[in-house]
């Protein structure tokens, strides 16, 4: 969540990201820009991590494959939506717990333009640490038409308003 704050007489500073209050179970916050996925992007992001699979830079052998063209490293697309979430989500978090269900339904080809979503699941406050407080959501990737490709939970410690670090 982007917001702004006073520094001084007519001066202010962007801010991003949310306390432990701003999050509301039920809520979804649809992440913006969107990301067009370029061959240099998969090509790269496929070799910096050492697949080696052929069906994402190998154009000849992906030709052959039941999708007829390369697919985008689904490494990537998780990396990208997550990426897309960060600046409302969890840009003041103090730690990702942990990471379920993550679900791939549908292919991503270069060219293609995805977005990403979040549902807040779940809060509460935590236990250990009276300033913190950790919030679960469903994230969904989906490309410019519509089509869902991946949807993961997350769950995240963060700090409550007035501990956050300022920056």
């Amino acid at each position: 969540m982007q917001s702004h704050t006073a520094v001084g007489g007519q001066r202010y500073r962007e801010t991003f990201g949310r306390c432990f209050e701003d999050f509301t179970v039920g809520d979804i916050y649809e992440h913006r820009p969107g990301r067009t996925i370029s061959e240099t992007d998969n090509t790269w992001f496929t070799l910096l991590t050492m697949n080696t699979h052929p069906v994402h830079f190998d154009f000849a052998y992906a030709a052959k494959s039941e999708f007829g063209k390369p697919l985008v490293n689904s490494c990537l697309t998780l990396s990208i939506v997550v990426g897309m979430s960060v600046s409302d989500l969890s840009q003041k978090a103090i730690a990702n717990l942990g990471w379920n269900d993550i679900k791939l339904t549908a292919p991503v080809f270069i060219g293609d333009t995805i977005y990403a979503e979040s549902e807040v699941l779940g809060k509460r406050e935590s236990s250990s640490r009276p300033t913190q407080g950790i919030v679960t959501v469903r994230t969904v990737g989906k490309k410019a038409d519509g089509t869902q490709f991946m949807s993961f939970e997350r769950t995240m410690l963060v700090p409550k308003q007035g501990h956050d670090i300022e920056y």
